[in-house]
């Protein structure tokens, strides 16, 4: 409970201290669909609708209520992405195994959203031991340079949370089918480790480049109008030297990015790696949810199950390879939600 206790009370400094000069917009943040269904997995979507008295929002905090549990973060092109993780107040079953801790506040960072415009910023996650009627609460703080919007306002039982000056966004768990996303819908992007991630195609098709082979490779289906997705293989360097995977680029996508997720501490973290990946000689390195993987951005055509993405991969030393990634389900391996 004491990281959750730290987290709780990060949201609560950052509503105090709102920097003064801010005018309150007649727009609130909110969630794309009002209600959740009990008892499944659910992608929620935050719109950010304007900035902070005209300036650009640069980073979006959203603190997670005791019952959204397992959530996972969409990762968004030119954000970085932190995941701060804590004890959930009881334990939650994950198909058979009891699960105590997770994600409590999901942090997109580093980004630029002009005041002109709005963003949306995903999450996965389970509704779990809420009863049907309740309001799930997700304390939100929306930072632009030296101004802050903190929607942290929760309303007390009978009170309309929009009559609050700072409402935090709200959705109304159901026991019946939901309006818009929930359900049985489940991330394009899966950020889990290996033994827990996505379920992989039975792939045997080897690409060769010089001392190098790569295998396993693979895309997950992504959701309508996502413009993110990502992708994962396997490199073998048979050879004496080490070589280093610098760029890939793909017809389908307006960037590839190679990127990494780690945890520092309780936070996970997702950097891009401006100096690619290093292929030591005689190992194998694996791209895979959770760890290293390359993020297609601006996705022209959100891939589908069963089609293929064509990427170019360059090598420092072995040269340029090109491989297609079959589009694998996005659904999580284990999950028949």
């Amino acid at each position: 409970m004491e990281t959750r206790m730290r987290i709780t009370k990060l949201g609560a400094v950052a509503a105090v201290c709102v920097t003064v000069g801010w005018q309150q917009a007649e727009a609130h943040v909110s969630f794309a669909t009002s209600n959740v269904v009990a008892e499944t997995t659910t992608i929620i979507s935050l719109q950010v609708p304007h900035g902070c008295d005209g300036q650009s929002t640069n980073e979006v905090r959203v603190s997670l209520p005791e019952g959204f549990v397992f959530a996972k973060p969409q990762p968004k092109a030119g954000w970085q992405l932190e995941i701060i993780k804590g004890d959930y107040a009881k334990a939650y079953d994950d198909h058979g195994t009891k699960v105590t801790s997770g994600p409590v506040e999901i942090r997109w960072k580093g980004g630029d959203l002009p005041d002109a415009f709005y963003g949306t910023f995903n999450v996965q996650g389970k509704v779990s031991g809420v009863e049907p009627g309740q309001r799930l609460a997700f304390a939100t703080v929306q930072v632009c340079g030296d101004k802050t919007a903190s929607w942290t306002d929760v309303a007390r039982d009978g009170v309309e949370p929009h009559s609050l000056k700072n409402p935090a966004p709200t959705l109304l768990v159901t026991a019946g089918e939901s309006s818009g996303q929930g359900g049985h819908d489940h991330a394009a992007m899966h950020m889990g480790g290996g033994e827990n991630g996505a379920a992989k195609p039975d792939q045997t098709e080897a690409f060769k480049v010089g001392d190098l082979t790569v295998t396993g490779a693979y895309a997950k289906a992504m959701l309508p109008g996502q413009p993110v997705g990502g992708g994962y293989l396997v490199i073998s360097n048979a050879g004496a030297a080490g070589d280093r995977l610098v760029l890939a680029t793909s017809p389908a996508a307006g960037a590839v990015e190679i990127h990494e997720m780690a945890m520092q501490g309780e936070t996970m973290k997702m950097r891009k790696l401006g100096d690619g990946i290093a292929i030591p000689a005689g190992e194998t390195v694996e791209l895979k949810p959770g760890g290293l993987h390359l993020m297609f951005t601006k996705v022209k055509t959100p891939f589908k199950q069963g089609d293929s993405v064509p990427l170019t991969l360059t090598f420092e030393k072995a040269g340029n390879v090109d491989i297609r990634l079959p589009v694998n389900s996005m659904a999580p391996a284990g999950q028949h939600e």
